[in-house]
């Protein structure tokens, strides 16, 4: 009882530390609080940083600072970026979250050095106004092959590489008569490839269109894979200036009008207040979670966890532990590029090392489990853009570590079995039981299949006369001597009259 109530109390505690904290991150007085009082009327800048890959986490931080920015009545936001890239949805859902907002969206590569490769170069497009830091490039938006290459799809990009001239004339001839040879941009790609191509060359010149850029350049980046530095993109029209830092830039910017949403406005940025944005707790916890290996690592702990606590009941903390890691497992993967093959592989190969340790298949099952496992943890995230893939290493680390624990599973199984018997026979010998069962009694609370020489009924007592591995020889109480009641209990190992102590050779 004390323990139950100790273990309330903790759990109360542990309750309320939650709802502090909760209440904490929800006070008021952020970025838009702040916002709202800047003096002299102007309106504030909000800037919200893009750094690294384009991911789940980094869309759903610019859609809150969007909504942030839209309560606060700023009258520009300022999105920093530095990216390599990133995924098409998420790419695609701040874009839209772009051509909606009634706050205008400036798209500023900054600082030196930094980039708007891949998703960020669609980015900068849509943007209502788009600027660079001296030393940045973009580009290189050309969409990224899904699943994984093989020696075909490399043989294709050499092939489409090769110059015309050193190409057999049988690639360069147009396959049949009154039909033109494919365009040498397509040229080694299959009907998937190229769909994926054209769909991405028209949704960027569609954006270049909308807010008056370069569409024929936009429409190489995507076609030949090309980049520009700052200079080269203010030339030609991808960007409508430079600035070498914040300051500078809202300085360059002032005085523009502006169409937002179907409104125009004129920004007053020269002496407006900055607020920026930083990534907050939920932001970090998204990121760490939509991380594909942490993700593989969460799902393992949780079938793992799952399991534990179906083959020993009672233990709670590992089906507990499992189920939520799993659970974590499950909504980072549902936000990412996921292969489901990969997916049923990595489940088939954990359940064959856990069936490993139960069924006698003398490793076949584990070896099994560890190919299925490493197969489909490389399958697993469907695409090759940086940072959204399982490294190789973190594969072949979990895949040893799970078949280590299944191989020693099953080596601890075998060792127990050959260790002896630890059951002494004094432990039993002499207890009076009960018959349950045509060949099974109830002895000392526990169930044992017996053997008597004289036939035995249902409900009547017995006693122990003897043990033979897992069956005991009983005979009935009524049988025994007038002289030695059945139920005397043994004698105690310890007592002075027990043919095992010490003092039992006494006169």
């Amino acid at each position: 009882m004390n323990a139950q109530a100790s273990f309330a109390r903790r759990l109360a505690a542990v309750m309320l530390l939650i709802v502090g904290m909760t209440l904490a991150l929800a006070q008021p007085g952020g970025p838009a609080d702040r916002a709202r009082a800047q003096p002299g009327g102007v309106a504030p800048v909000y800037l919200i940083p893009l750094k690294g890959a384009v991911g789940p986490a980094s869309a759903s931080f610019v859609r809150r600072g969007f909504e942030q920015a839209r309560q606060a009545g700023a009258q520009l936001i300022v999105l920093e970026m530095d990216t390599p890239g990133g995924l098409d949805p998420s790419m695609r859902q701040i874009i839209q979250d772009i051509l909606a907002s009634p706050v205008p969206v400036l798209s500023y590569v900054y600082p030196g050095g930094a980039r708007a490769a891949s998703a960020g170069t669609y980015i900068l497009y849509a943007s209502h106004l788009a600027a660079m830091a001296p030393g940045t490039n973009l580009g290189a938006a050309s969409p990224v092959r899904l699943g994984i290459g093989g020696p075909e799809r490399r043989e294709r990009a050499e092939r489409a590489e090769r110059p015309a001239d050193t190409r057999p004339a049988s690639e360069g001839a147009a396959s049949a008569p009154g039909r033109a040879a494919p365009d040498s941009k397509d040229d080694g790609l299959d009907t998937l490839e190229r769909k994926q191509l054209h769909d991405a060359a028209a949704y960027i010149r569609g954006l270049a269109q909308l807010r008056g850029r370069n569409a024929e350049w936009a429409e190489r980046a995507v076609r030949e894979a090309v980049s520009l530095s700052a200079d080269e993109a203010a030339a030609q029209r991808v960007v409508d200036l430079i600035a070498p830092d914040l300051p500078a830039l809202l300085r360059a910017v002032d005085g523009r009008a502006v169409v937002a949403a179907g409104a125009s406005r004129t920004l007053r940025t020269a002496q407006a207040g900055v607020i920026e944005l930083e990534p907050d707790w939920r932001y970090r916890l998204l990121a760490v979670l939509t991380e594909p290996s942490v993700a593989l690592i969460l799902m393992m702990i949780g079938i793992y966890g799952l399991i534990f606590e179906f083959s020993t009941p009672g233990m709670v903390l590992p089906g507990v532990a499992g189920a939520i890691c799993l659970l974590l497992a499950l909504f980072a993967l549902q936000m990412l590029p996921i292969n489901y093959a990969g997916l049923a592989l990595i489940a088939l190969g954990i359940g064959c090392m856990v069936a490993e340790a139960f069924l006698p298949s003398f490793g076949a099952l584990g070896l099994g489990g560890i190919v299925a496992f490493a197969l489909g943890a490389v399958m697993l995230i469907d695409t090759d853009i940086p940072g959204f893939g399982v490294p190789l290493w973190m594969i072949g680390t979990l895949s040893l570590a799970a078949a280590a624990l299944s191989f020693g599973v099953s080596a601890a199984a075998v060792r127990a079995r050959r260790q002896p018997a630890v059951i002494a026979d004094t432990r039993v010998v002499g207890n009076a039981g009960r018959i349950i069962d045509d060949g099974w009694a109830e002895v000392q609370g526990e169930r044992w299949r017996v053997r008597s020489a004289a036939p035995l009924q249902t409900g009547q007592a017995v006693r122990v006369t003897g043990r033979q591995g897992l069956v005991l020889d009983v005979e009935p109480a009524d049988s025994l001597s007038t002289d030695e009641s059945p139920a005397r209990p043994p004698p105690s190992p310890t007592s002075p009259t027990s043919p095992t102590s010490p003092q039992g050779d006494r006169p």
